[in-house]
């Protein structure tokens, strides 16, 4: 797929409205997980180019035109944005598929999928009250205005498995606030963000106001650490969003974190077996196991629980898993060598502790390229063990037996993490008791939904804040009232 990647500066950055030679000639190489190659080679940022992007984007907030434009007029320049991105579609998917190896039929029309969140936020900006007059009861004013402002500069750090939209879903709300932003891709994963800076060029975004810094994780910690940036939008591990957050607040920095999961889906006893399997298992392996929300623990009712259990595995066993570009496989490889390595060592201690395999635990038979795992299911789990504790990131899942559902209940919050989760039963009214006991910011009955309209985020370690919704945008900014003795004129 190398050929049909055309980036117009693959060995410049974005910085200032410019592309621009980085200050060292190192780069980053990309390997494709499916044949285990080199496809393609971009400018690597250093220390003097986090200073250079953070300078660039400073002056574009405190002295630019972007956080001074009208909502309506930041919407115009976002749905010209939305359109630049629909342009490159065909770029963005192949882009996905060669670096973190995602089937080509989740790929298809990614940069549809990021337009849409522009163009949400684009109407947001237009009808959020920006500027609200209220009644005071101080002693020397009658009015307060309570006014939202840009927070400032945002850096923007995104990780490997979802490059586009989880740089959207921080670009997006930022830029309707009247933020300037430094984008900090995953080092592994960074086209994307390259062709969202030939879309700024494009339509003539204001210099400065989208920055992209491609770096390894040295200059993500100057960049957090830095005194210019006034809050930092991180996904990614809750090991490294810890670190990230203590950072930022030992200087006062706002932050918002999406960080990891063990998502548990709750079967309860009305839920017909034969179901199980079809329905769970593409929401154990979407993006091979890549991703925060999907369900690695199955939680079943101890009567039933050799039958769901069959379900399952003969589902996850079904999974077409091969070539990314093949139309009918659902499940590439994983993104690394060091992810094969990690899911294998965590195959190897569930069934250390004593879980039994009941499908998967090694490679595909007939895939000796690439870093391909099979769909794996452990029956006979417990919560205390490490596979049920712990983040693999694979397509991975523990099967645990509960017998009543206050037990299911406890072992689903039984987690430092509180992300998603999920209930299957045909009782709306049971479903949703469950969920408002689940300890997750994201819970769905009967499958689990994802939708950028609605806030998503978690609890506990799995986050801080919210991504999505008109939530989405209350991070990027800051409150103020202003007390005046009257109405001020030019407010509607």
């Amino acid at each position: 797929m190398s050929e049909a990647i055309t980036l117009s500066n693959p060995n410049k950055l974005f910085i200032g409205g410019r592309w621009v030679a980085p200050a060292s000639t190192r780069r980053l190489s990309l390997i494709n997980p499916a044949t285990e190659e080199t496809f393609y080679e971009v400018a690597e940022a250093g220390a003097a180019d986090v200073d250079a992007a953070v300078t660039a984007a400073r002056a574009a907030f405190d002295e630019g035109p972007w956080p001074r434009m009208t909502p309506a007029e930041r919407a115009a320049m976002m749905r010209k944005l939305a359109a630049a991105l629909e342009k490159r579609t065909a770029q963005l998917d192949a882009a996905w598929i060669a670096q973190v190896g995602t089937p080509v039929s989740m790929a298809t029309g990614s940069g549809f999928g990021a337009g849409a969140l522009l163009n949400y936020y684009a109407a947001l900006a237009e009808n959020t009250a920006f500027e609200d007059v209220r009644p005071s009861a101080g002693f020397v004013s009658k009015v307060a205005v309570v006014v939202k402002e840009p927070v400032g500069v945002v850096a923007a750090i995104n990780p490997w498995n979802g490059p586009l939209m989880g740089m959207m879903m921080k670009v997006a709300p930022a830029l309707a606030a009247g933020c300037t932003i430094v984008m900090k891709p995953s080092p592994e994963t960074p086209l994307e963000t390259f062709m969202i800076a030939e879309a700024a060029e494009e339509i003539g975004l204001p210099a400065g106001v989208l920055n992209l810094l491609p770096a390894d994780r040295e200059a993500s910690d100057l960049l957090v650490r830095h005194p210019g940036i006034d809050k930092v939008a991180f996904t990614g591990s809750t090991a490294v969003g810890l670190h990230v957050a203590s950072i930022c607040a030992s200087r006062m920095a706002r932050y918002t974190m999406e960080l990891g999961g063990k998502s548990a889906a709750i079967i309860l006893d009305d839920f017909d077996p034969a179901q199980t399997g079809p329905m769970l298992a593409p929401l154990v392996t979407q993006l091979c196991g890549q991703a925060c929300i999907n369900y690695s623990r199955i939680l079943i009712p101890r009567a039933r629980y050799a039958d769901h259990v069959e379900s399952l595995a003969a589902a996850m066993k079904a999974v077409p898993v091969g070539n990314p570009l093949d139309p009918a496989t659902q499940m590439g490889p994983l993104a690394m060598k060091r992810q094969l390595e990690r899911v294998q060592g965590y195959i190897a201690k569930g069934v250390a502790e004593g879980a039994q395999l009941a499908t998967g635990g090694g490679r595909p038979a007939d895939l000796n390229q690439g870093y391909f795992i099979e769909p794996t299911v452990f029956a006979g789990a417990t919560n205390q063990m490490v596979i049920a504790r712990e983040e693999i990131f694979g397509p991975v899942t523990a099967a645990i037996p509960y017998d009543s559902v206050d037990e299911a209940v406890a072992i689903a919050n039984d987690s430092e993490f509180g992300l998603s989760g999920g209930v299957y039963t045909n009782d709306t009214d049971r479903a949703y008791a469950i969920a408002r006991r689940i300890r997750t910011g994201h819970f769905t009955q009967n499958g689990r939904e994802f939708d950028l309209t609605n806030p998503f985020g978690g609890f506990k370690k799995s986050g801080y804040g919210r991504e999505g919704g008109p939530e989405g945008m209350d991070p990027y900014v800051e409150v103020k009232t202003v007390f005046l003795p009257e109405r001020p004129g030019g407010i509607v």
